[in-house]
């Protein structure tokens, strides 16, 4: 068990994300981030999989077939695709699983808690492709709008080319065309 150490992992990773959301005036989702990493069905099954750097989520996983924390936490966070994902209905009036458009503020918010998440997680191995160069390698098998996946691929892909400061002008006009 490594409570102390996943209680800072997880408050550094939220301040951050909080931090960002306040460069695209997104005030509320940034104090509300992740609260639910604090309940105590993800809070201590966070520190028992403790890592440090990677999601605990992932080792959780891997020893039990399914993560009950990441069940619990994507079903709370609007900003993780999987939240999205439902039965869909197709034109000719057959249903599938698949993932519904995100609204563009969790889009953004899912933009700084990749970046936040890569920045943690790689410490001084990060870059400004990280977060993009993570979210290709699975892209393939997610179930996520085709629209949502443009929108985070552009947003992370302007970080990877231009940097911090230009991605976040880019998202922050993304939102403002959109409201």
């Amino acid at each position: 068990m490594h409570p102390l150490a996943h209680l800072k992992t997880i408050t550094q990773h939220r301040n951050l994300v909080c931090r960002y959301c306040f460069r695209l005036g997104l005030y509320r989702q940034g104090l509300t981030h992740d609260l639910s990493k604090y309940s105590p069905i993800e809070f201590w099954r966070g520190a028992k999989y403790y890592q440090g750097y990677r999601s605990p989520n992932d080792a959780e996983r891997r020893e039990n077939g399914v993560s009950l924390a990441w069940l619990h936490h994507k079903g709370r966070n609007r900003h993780h695709f999987e939240y999205w994902i439902d039965y869909c209905l197709r034109e000719d009036g057959s249903v599938y699983m698949g993932g519904c458009k995100m609204p563009i503020r969790y889009v953004a918010e899912m933009f700084c808690d990749r970046v936040a998440a890569c920045r943690i997680y790689l410490g001084e191995k990060y870059t400004d492709a990280s977060a993009y160069e993570y979210y290709m390698r699975s892209k393939n098998h997610i179930l996520i709008h085709p629209e949502t996946s443009d929108e985070i691929e552009k947003m992370l892909l302007v970080l990877k080319e231009r940097g911090e400061d230009a991605a976040f002008a880019y998202v922050r006009e993304r939102l403002q065309q959109e409201s």
